[in-house]
């Protein structure tokens, strides 16, 4: 019985050696399912005195097989398989809890509920740990299409989006192999900060920011482009949405799609596009203005987007001198009926010399009615050029004030990259910066303008080409993207690089070289460099 106890532990305790003793013949086996008591003379109803003891053994039975198991765990180049060291039980009864408390004294009171469905046994290919896990629809859904071969590329709309968000879900758990992304940084410099391995080198999704029309219903005093661009034909657009669909597969990324403008809305075909972009399965979010509750629904009626951004420059006065008499109101109103369609909601707020003092009275006043409330800093260019920002101490005093509030309130978000630095003095988790890895400039991130140009960034001219002239496969893998992916060359041998590099509009706009400068507001105190 030594060998059937090390195989089947939970079964083995649970039966207790009354019931043990029932099943001592030929029983010392090494593999196999748990034996049969018909086999020995016994009823299954004396020797198995609780209803899920057939399920319990099923799952002890997967769990040694998966154990023994040895196979190759390199995932595909392209696409995604089975974690090929996975079993999948039916069950009756749900016995995961076997699997996960912490051993009883009593076994008996352990929770089992009965729940039919199925229950997952794999070895997890990074950790190689087991585990089991009753399944849920998303893991069920994945191993269903794989199993069965069929091409997710057929479904549309809501169904492909459940379907990626499902494939995210088990690569996650390790449920599945998917094929690593090859959205990579290209670190020239190894730092020894362990901190920064890992999650803020290689990315998973990619963002196409796309600017669908420079006309607007506002009038703002910072706005850095009013240009009037021919926006792009339908046709166009689509084919623009089909070589994303190209390029993400290409990278093995998922892709988002930011709809921006002016104001997106008023793009002629801006709900076609939208759909569009939904049946291709990208994930979507609005970056706008206020519109009507009748837009608001026509919108949620085709998918809610992840979030809406609406932006704010500070408390009313300020904000409707900056953007128009009664935007404020407006927006307030705009964010409890996004809070009625259940959209999570964003406000922004350009910083300046002029504004600085309001952003944290700002943040505190749209908390509990904004889902989450950032900033960043102008970029002096269009219109922005005719404003200032504030000097170097007062923006270091600044972040360190707001940082605190950031750490001690849900809701307020910290995006500019400098607030690693404040971090890393602080010994805190970095945090991702503007695009989550750092300045995101042509790294996971295109801005596209109405006409197609391709740029690395929307807050100041940083050309890489035109689509669809271009595919942006090969815009991605430009000189031109590169140079602005790899940053300033004096931020090169900084050990915070993978995470901040500052912000090249900044610079840009304060007249200095973005691929040589590094940001005036740096306050990092690098090896060998100190403060300026």
């Amino acid at each position: 019985m030594k060998k059937l106890a090390q195989r089947f532990p939970h079964t083995c305790r649970l039966l207790g050696d009354e019931h043990l003793a029932m099943l001592t013949c030929n029983t010392d086996q090494e593999s196999g399912p748990w034996p049969e008591p018909r086999l020995f003379g016994v009823a299954s109803s004396d020797a198995y005195p609780e209803p899920f003891f057939g399920d319990l053994s099923a799952v002890e039975s997967a769990y040694d097989a998966v154990r023994q198991r040895t196979h190759d765990l390199r995932p595909p180049e392209h696409g995604a398989v089975i974690n090929p060291l996975l079993d999948l039980v039916a069950v009756r009864y749900d016995v995961t809890p076997f699997f996960i408390e912490e051993p009883h004294d009593e076994i008996t009171d352990i929770p089992v509920i009965e729940q039919e469905g199925w229950i997952v046994v794999w070895k997890g290919p990074v950790s190689g740990r087991i585990y089991v896990e009753y399944a849920d629809q998303q893991m069920l859904l994945v191993l269903k299409l794989l199993a069965d071969g069929e091409d997710a590329l057929a479904l549309k709309g809501k169904e492909l989006l459940t379907y990626l968000d499902a494939l995210d879900h088990a690569a996650r758990k390790g449920i599945i192999l998917k094929a690593h992304s090859l959205i990579a940084r290209d670190v020239e410099r190894s730092s020894d900060d362990k901190a920064l391995s890992g999650r803020f080198l290689k990315a998973s999704v990619f963002t196409l920011q796309w600017h669908l029309t420079n006309r607007c219903d506002l009038h703002c005093r910072h706005c850095y482009d009013r240009d009037q661009l021919s926006p792009l034909r339908l046709d166009h657009a689509r084919a623009v949405l089909d070589d994303f669909a190209s390029f993400c597969h290409e990278k093995n990324v998922r892709g988002h799609i930011c709809f921006s403008g002016g104001n997106p809305f008023l793009y002629p075909h801006f709900f076609a596009l939208y759909a569009e972009a939904v049946d291709r399965g990208f994930a979507t979010s609005v970056l706008g203005n206020v519109v009507s509750g009748a837009e608001l629904e026509r919108l949620t009626a085709l998918i809610k987007p992840d979030f809406y951004q609406v932006s704010l420059e500070g408390l009313e006065p300020h904000n409707d001198f900056m953007r128009g008499e009664g935007y404020y109101r407006r927006v307030l109103a705009f964010l409890d009926l996004l809070r009625e369609h259940g959209i999570y909601s964003v406000v922004m707020l350009t910083l300046t010399g002029s504004n600085i003092d309001q952003v944290i009275p700002l943040a505190r006043e749209v908390s509990g009615r904004a889902d989450y409330f950032t900033f960043n800093r102008l970029a002096q260019v269009g219109e922005g050029s005719d404003l200032s920002l504030p000097d170097k101490d007062r923006y270091r005093e600044f972040l360190a004030t707001y940082l605190d509030l950031a750490d001690s309130t849900p809701g307020i978000g910290i995006k500019d990259n400098l607030f690693n630095i404040l971090r890393k003095e602080r010994d805190e988790p970095y945090n991702g910066g503007c695009t989550g890895f750092g300045c995101g400039a042509a790294f996971n991130f295109f801005a596209l303008l109405p006409d197609g140009s391709v740029h690395a960034c929307r807050k100041f001219p940083s050309p890489v080409g035109v689509v669809p002239q271009s595919r942006l496969s090969e815009l991605y893998d430009s000189m031109a993207a590169k140079r602005y992916r790899r940053g300033p060359e004096s931020c090169q041998d900084c050990s915070l690089a993978p995470v901040c590099k500052g912000c090249m509009a900044v610079v840009h706009g304060m007249g200095l070289d973005v691929f040589h400068d590094r940001d005036p507001f740096c306050f990092f105190r690098s090896e060998g460099r100190g403060t300026t």
